[in-house]
């Protein structure tokens, strides 16, 4: 019976907009608007609508420090706002963890997941004596949202724990110390949900997404994901650059000591996000443009052709 280390240490990961979306519900308890929440972070209400999309770690950090700024005592309780998070916030992840075959299997694959999470502060699980303690790492996190921030998260822990033990898991949450805990006898009881064929799809899937995540690491990923938030209204590296706080000139030597480019990464995003709608087959080919941020089809048509050598009409609406 064993407890595995974190496998990432560091916080500065892409995350689902799905936490953002939590953040925002939150701040709901202290009359606060998604305009104030917002605030400097580039994002627009439409973006939160998307499960699939992504924000940046920066973001996600913006709209806690708008929260922490502007909220009332209660949207400022780390814990109160940990203990709004559910598995089925964390999407696959979630599902692998509900449809583990025991309390240490999930703990550990949680573990080795942190990066398709939310967390800040990077969990770590330990057995003393009769029980298993759960505390955070933290050296990293910017001071002023520290304490916050490691509070969620162990509540976010402590709710997630008490969810996948249907039954009820006697946890003791330790505000002082910094910590949840719970018997150590409880770890190799079967869950109420373990699903083995479930578990090995959503791990497998798990698996996939963080290896693409942590291989598109960096500052590349970083314009990826605003690329992505911004095609419709302002895919120009003015606007990212704006939204990373750097300079133009600043962001394309950066980006060309990664090898890349702010145009290949452009084409990128547009690529794949081009595949994904002409493949529903429900919109026609000037609606596509515009979603990719094209001011007119032409333009869209006939970056398509340079990409794939064939325009993109083919059964479409024009």
């Amino acid at each position: 019976m064993r407890l595995v280390e974190p496998e990432v240490r560091d916080w500065d990961f892409p995350r689902p907009v799905a936490g953002i979306v939590v953040l925002l519900e939150h701040a709901r308890t202290s009359g606060l608007g998604a305009d104030v929440l917002l605030a400097g972070t580039g994002l627009r209400a439409s973006v939160l609508g998307d499960p699939d999309r992504e924000v940046t770690a920066a973001q996600e950090l913006r709209v806690i420090r708008n929260l922490l700024r502007h909220g009332g005592a209660s949207a400022r309780s780390g814990a109160v706002l940990g203990r709004r998070y559910r598995l089925s916030t964390f999407g696959v992840a979630g599902y692998a963890l509900v449809s583990s075959r025991t309390l240490l299997d999930a703990i550990n694959f949680g573990l080795r997941h942190l990066d398709l999470t939310f967390t800040f502060s990077i969990p770590h699980a330990r057995i003393e004596g009769e029980r298993v303690v759960i505390g955070a790492y933290d050296e990293a996190l910017p001071a002023d949202v520290r304490d916050f921030l490691v509070l969620r998260d162990l509540a976010a822990v402590e709710a997630m724990l008490r969810e996948l033990f249907v039954g009820g898991l006697p946890t003791v949450f330790d505000a002082v110390a910094m910590t949840v805990s719970f018997p150590a006898s409880y770890l190799e009881a079967e869950l109420p949900r373990a699903n083995p064929a479930a578990r090995a799809l959503a791990e497998e899937m798990c698996a996939d997404l963080a290896s693409r995540r942590r291989d598109e690491s960096g500052l590349p990923q970083q314009v990826r994901i605003l690329l992505a938030q911004r095609l419709a209204f302002d895919p120009s590296i003015g606007g990212v650059a704006d939204a990373l706080a750097v300079g133009e000139r600043t962001l394309r030597r950066r980006l060309a000591a990664d090898d890349t480019s702010f145009q290949q990464l452009l084409d990128e995003v547009r690529i794949s996000l081009a595949r994904a709608l002409l493949s529903t087959e429900s919109l026609s080919v000037t609606q596509v443009a515009h979603r990719l941020g094209y001011a007119e089809p032409a333009s869209f048509i006939h970056a398509h052709k340079r990409w794939h050598g064939e325009t993109p009409g083919r059964g479409l609406r024009a």
